[in-house]
């Protein structure tokens, strides 16, 4: 393994967070350290071994237009199959997801869906505090959650308008809920939603892998970011599932030409 590859691997095994935007990056403590997906974005989904068949057409464009991407496309293939549900059960998984290991976030998703068939706005409000702490949330968790389900029930937030909004409007509408910020937004609209062309700049382990991708000799910050993943629209939804896949996939060959 060349010296960059030990590198990235290390980097990889640090099994840091994403956290919200305009808060600082901060290493996963180490006793979360086993079991993480590497993301916060793909903690609470589990994996299915299945290739996800309805990115290969935007990676194949993506591929025909990219020389590392082709290569690396070659070297590791489709991503797996992952999804959130639509709705307040996509939205309170990702919540509960936040800046915990997958291992937890899967636990907590878990026991949500136990207690509640199917997770809904007026189902989670019925849950007292005990109920809620015994799935696991934190206390800030169960008020973003709480005040998403309010904010949903009222119609302060629409979650069936957002088909009529374009992303950068979808995302904003998302925002008016306490607990979501940018990134969780643009996770609903990559795994819930399928939209095709989000790029979430500030999750973590995306900037990883471009980095790995694209040879850099520093992790590229949002503005970097944003620039190099412009040729990839309209498909940087399936760039960005790539680059998680990326992430996670072990004897990657050397980025950058």
């Amino acid at each position: 393994m060349s010296p960059s590859a030990r590198v990235f691997s290390m980097a990889c095994a640090r099994r840091v967070y994403r956290i919200e935007a305009k808060q600082p990056e901060q290493p996963l403590p180490r006793n979360l350290w086993r079991g993480g997906l590497g993301s916060a974005s793909l903690a609470g989904m589990a994996a299915d071994p299945r290739p996800d068949e309805t990115l290969r057409p935007a990676l194949e464009a993506l591929a025909a237009r990219d020389p590392d991407i082709a290569r690396h496309y070659a070297h590791c293939g489709l991503p797996p199959e992952r999804r959130r549900p639509l709705g307040f059960a996509g939205l309170a998984q990702i919540v509960a997801a936040q800046q915990v290991s997958a291992a937890s976030a899967n636990a907590i998703i878990g026991r949500l869906e136990a207690a509640l068939r199917p997770v809904t706005p007026e189902g989670f409000l019925e849950l007292d505090e005990g109920a809620l702490k015994a799935i696991g949330l934190s206390r800030p968790k169960m008020r973003y959650c709480r005040a998403l389900a309010e904010d949903i029930l009222a119609g302060r937030i629409d979650l069936e308008g957002l088909a009529g909004l374009d992303d950068q409007a979808a995302i904003e509408h998302l925002m008016q809920a306490k607990g979501i910020g940018v990134w969780s937004a643009e996770i609903y609209l990559l795994f819930a939603l399928r939209r095709p062309d989000v790029w979430p700049a500030d999750d973590l382990a995306v900037r990883i892998a471009a980095q790995r991708l694209k040879g850099l000799a520093a992790r590229p910050g949002r503005t970097e970011m944003v620039a190099l993943a412009a040729p990839w629209r309209p498909h940087r939804s399936a760039a960005a599932r790539f680059l998680w896949h990326l992430y996670r996939h072990p004897g990657l060959p050397e980025g950058g030409a």
